[in-house]
């Protein structure tokens, strides 16, 4: 008999009642443990090096530390691990936040069962979970806002960091871009790393901003 491999879930919230009440839908899906639970920003990153979550479900408002620095960390020490940003802010920033920081998706503490379910199994397969209207208002917001690098020229990146970022700013995780180009999610994450030293920016945000304004997300990019 074929037995279904489980998606591996962490749960992050300050709420016992959120973290205990999406354990409990979680688990009854069939196809989902729950393998660890924390309180804050701080306790997420400890308990997520100990059990290596496949996604992990999280809070952005926290005490300690907040959501989207937990996720960047987490990102940095978990390339491989997925974030679902469960929030119940309805703020635009609010995602382009998220995403600097790496998240493969978003999702509204309103929201369904189904679409929780569907949500976890598209991060845990790496797609991305962002509502794409969404993200269009957020880029548009952007296009205006000052941000560093901007007199940096637009031949300073290769082809083929110019095709990551566009995928990238595109709203795409990691692990997404990492299948369009045929590389890991790590060497994804490097190829950002280095198209931010390029830049001379220091946040994903800065390079989506970057990428809007120098118009790749209108461009076919050949690789080297």
């Amino acid at each position: 008999m074929t037995t279904t491999k489980q998606i591996r879930v962490m749960i992050v919230d300050d709420h016992a009642i959120v973290r205990d009440g999406l354990q409990l839908v979680l688990e009854q899906a069939g196809d989902m443990t729950v393998v660890g639970q924390a309180v804050d920003g701080e306790e997420a990153l400890r308990v997520a090096r100990e059990v290596e979550p496949d996604v992990v479900v999280m809070d952005l408002i926290m005490p300690n530390k907040d959501g989207v620095e937990a996720c960047s960390e987490i990102m940095q020490t978990l390339p491989q691990t997925q974030v679902l940003v469960l929030t119940a802010s309805t703020a635009d920033d609010a995602i382009m936040n998220a995403l600097a920081a790496g998240a493969t998706g978003y999702l509204q503490k309103h929201s369904g069962r189904d679409d929780l379910l569907t949500a976890v199994r598209d991060a845990a397969a790496g797609r991305s979970q962002i509502p794409v209207d969404m993200v269009r208002r957020a880029l548009e917001s952007v296009r205006e806002a000052p941000a560093r690098g901007d007199d940096a020229p637009a031949d300073v990146l290769t082809a083929r960091e110019r095709e990551v970022l566009r995928l990238f700013a595109e709203g795409n995780s990691y692990a997404q871009v990492a299948g369009v180009i045929g590389n890991s999610p790590i060497t994804v994450r490097n190829t950002i790393y280095r198209i931010e030293q390029k830049l001379g920016v220091t946040t994903k945000q800065e390079i989506v901003v970057w990428a809007v304004r120098h118009g790749l997300l209108d461009e076919d990019v050949e690789q080297d």
